[in-house]
């Protein structure tokens, strides 16, 4: 019977969060159950998984959101064999055009822009860096982003290892990724539901708990 592969799990925060949890009572997600759930044991060994993400800055309509993303940073923390990666935002002013300008007057308008740089960047980095390192017989990406595709192309076909995707937008798959990996799932609300921290968990630091509003 063949041994479980050395499994490495690359989670793509942001998309993750806005394909699989926005909107939705499941916020408190466990990342290494809801991997234990989708890979079972008998086929991989999960032996890291690296969480790629950016800290949030408040807002006026939601001044309490980076303390609801560092308590679950905090919770993400108490998994042992998780390491967090960071981006970073970046504001910046931007001449846009108008979707119905007026006949006379100006047609562009100058908005303010908040991006999100450097988590695919360094997911696909950390991707091909393990990979080369032999840490991994085989990597599943948590996106559906397509400018991960170069990378994972070379993890599949240059470093040849075996490529999983876990989708977290079921309902839009990447035409790009798809072909690229030796097997897909999609990630089912039904699967994030039953991978959910404790509503109370433990750590160096003391106890915490999950933020009311989820």
């Amino acid at each position: 019977m063949p041994h479980p592969l050395r499994t490495n799990v690359y989670v793509d925060g942001f998309n993750f969060y806005y394909g699989a949890v926005k909107n939705t009572p499941y916020k408190w997600v466990d990342l290494s159950e809801l991997s234990r759930l989708l890979l079972p044991p008998h086929l991989h060994n999960i032996n890291r998984i690296r969480y790629f993400t950016a800290l949030v800055h408040s807002r006026p309509h939601d001044p309490q959101q980076p303390q609801r993303q560092q308590t679950y940073l905090r919770a993400l923390s108490t998994i042992p064999n998780l390491t967090i990666h960071y981006g970073q935002f970046y504001t910046h002013n931007k001449w846009l055009p108008l979707s119905n300008p007026p006949l006379s007057g100006p047609r562009t308008v100058q908005v303010s822009v908040t991006e999100e740089k450097g988590s695919d960047v360094n997911l696909a980095t950390m991707l091909v860096v393990d990979g080369v390192a032999d840490d991994y017989e085989a990597a599943v990406i948590i996106s559906n982003d397509s400018d991960l595709a170069l990378a994972i192309d070379h993890v599949r076909n240059g470093l040849n290892r075996v490529v999983g995707l876990l989708n977290p937008h079921p309902k839009s798959r990447s035409r790009e990724l798809f072909p690229l990996a030796h097997f897909y799932k999609p990630i089912r609300r039904s699967v994030v539901a039953v991978s959910q921290f404790p509503a109370t968990l433990h750590d160096s630091q003391g106890t915490f708990t999950k933020p009311t509003a989820w």
